[in-house]
């Protein structure tokens, strides 16, 4: 082998069908990046989307004609039909927060302050959360799965060809029933959950009745009732809208139909403690 013969080190550029794609490496580079890239135009979007439904059943809310027999229907589907399980939830967490309370509070002989303490909390805190997280298990599901179910089977698209507004038809009373009847729901649960702490701290732990009253009273205001009473209106806004949104934009068949019934339930939980914190940090400043 002659000095002419040695390989060459050079690399040699191969063109035609052949050829490695120069741009191969730069494009497993930019994979990560455009997958982020790309979930979050894609998250974007769905904000933008749930935006403008959100105005446009506000806007529609109250335009005629109001669709006063499915609000009615809606009252009853939110109120008297959660009924039972506000009353369960509500008379264990009233149970299960004065006995812990009072056995604790005992150890800095401080228990007579239980009813005190019972009240505001649930007025202020647990009644309005937990009241909205138990309703929402239900409702949103429901909401979800009734819209989404109407619109996999083309039954949305049928009140369109009909000239009637599917968002006024669907979403707008869901809405204001949620934001009507979320804070009766929950008066009844503190009711239920006073009750609940009245037995516990009177006839199992031998506090005294009038103490147990007077410390409601120099612990509680109207000021308080209402601000929880508020927090609950809005909790009710959220839970209906995020069904119906997750109802109105579902597909897919009825995979679909489960996937978005899942998505409501879970999403609106997150968004229901997200907003209690918020809420909560803005009327305490």
């Amino acid at each position: 082998m002659t000095l002419d013969d040695k390989p060459s080190t050079t690399p040699k550029v191969v063109e035609g069908k052949d050829a490695p794609s120069v741009l191969k490496l730069d494009r497993d580079y930019m994979q990560f990046p455009t997958k982020v890239g790309a979930e979050g135009i894609a998250f974007t979007k769905k904000l933008g989307t749930l935006g403008f439904l959100f105005a446009e059943s506000i806007q529609v809310m109250f335009a005629s004609p109001f669709r006063w027999r499915i609000f009615a229907k809606q009252l009853e589907f939110i109120g008297n039909k959660s009924l039972s399980i506000v009353l369960l939830t509500g008379f264990a967490v009233g149970a299960i927060l004065t006995l812990q309370l009072a056995t604790t509070m005992r150890d800095f002989s401080s228990e007579n302050m239980v009813g005190g303490i019972v009240a505001l909390v649930l007025s202020k805190e647990l009644g309005p959360l937990l009241a909205a997280l138990m309703i929402n298990g239900r409702v949103a599901s429901a909401i979800a799965a009734e819209i989404g179910t109407m619109r996999v089977t083309e039954q949305i698209d049928a009140l369109e060809a009909m000239s009637v507004d599917p968002v006024q038809y669907l979403i707008s009373p869901r809405l204001f029933a949620g934001v009507v009847m979320l804070p009766f729901m929950t008066v009844i649960f503190n009711m239920v959950g006073m009750v609940a702490s009245y037995i516990i701290a009177i006839h199992l732990l031998d506090l005294d009745p009038g103490v147990f009253f007077s410390k409601i009273s120099d612990f509680l205001t109207l000021g308080i009732i209402f601000k929880g009473l508020a927090k609950a209106s809005f909790f009710g806004l959220i839970l209906t809208f995020v069904g119906s949104y997750h109802g109105y934009y579902t597909k897919g068949g009825a995979a679909g139909v489960g996937s978005s019934t899942t998505s409501a339930v879970v999403v609106g939980s997150v968004l229901i403690m997200v907003m209690d914190y918020i809420i909560g940090a803005f009327l305490i400043a």
